[in-house]
């Protein structure tokens, strides 16, 4: 029976000790491991007396191995293109806002609510607000203005727009060379 509780009490130290070794790790400044390194770069594995790492354990960025690759951060653009993306195939509706039917502005404006940002009703006025931008330097979810500031539609990469085209087509993907463009802005 000894022999069992002290096998026990031997695992449950060892679990510990790496458990607080490993919280120790992540505090800024710690350097009581052997060949511990500055607080901003990766750590190597901490010396412990009679606790071994089990083959290929790792923590991603403390210790050598590979970590996870960083999430992509999105744009606020790319963000309100894929609001807008949801909504391929709803219809167009003259003066709709959504969120199930949507005129050109209408549609833009619904995206980029969807984000967080407000921008003006009219294709017009979306025109006169943001940062202008050049045609070849557009960015996915960049608002590309069409036939004098009339339509509006979110640049979605490779040439095409994501825009409510007209009552008999509603939201599409179209390729921005089948308009002519007016100018685009980004917000």
């Amino acid at each position: 029976m000894a022999g069992t509780d002290e096998g026990r009490c031997t695992r449950i130290a060892r679990r510990f000790a790496w458990s607080a070794a490993a919280a120790l790790i992540v505090l800024p400044g710690v350097t009581g491991f052997a060949g511990a390194a500055q607080a901003d770069s990766p750590l190597p594995a901490p010396v412990i007396p009679g606790i071994s790492l089990p083959p290929g354990f790792t923590i991603p960025g403390l210790f050598p191995g590979n970590p996870p690759p960083a999430a992509p951060i999105q744009s606020i653009g790319e963000r309100a293109l894929a609001a807008a993306e949801t909504k391929l195939g709803s219809a167009y509706i003259s003066g709709a806002a959504g969120p199930d039917s949507f005129d050109c502005s209408g549609l833009v404006q619904w995206a980029y609510r969807q984000v967080g940002v407000d921008l003006p009703r009219t294709s017009y006025d979306q025109l006169a607000a943001g940062t202008p931008v050049d045609t070849d330097a557009l960015r996915p979810g960049d608002l590309v203005s069409f036939y004098g500031g009339g339509h509006s539609a979110l640049y979605a990469g490779d040439g095409t727009v994501v825009h409510a085209a007209g009552s008999g087509s509603g939201v599409v993907r179209s390729p921005i060379s089948q308009m002519p463009v007016t100018g685009a802005r980004r917000y």
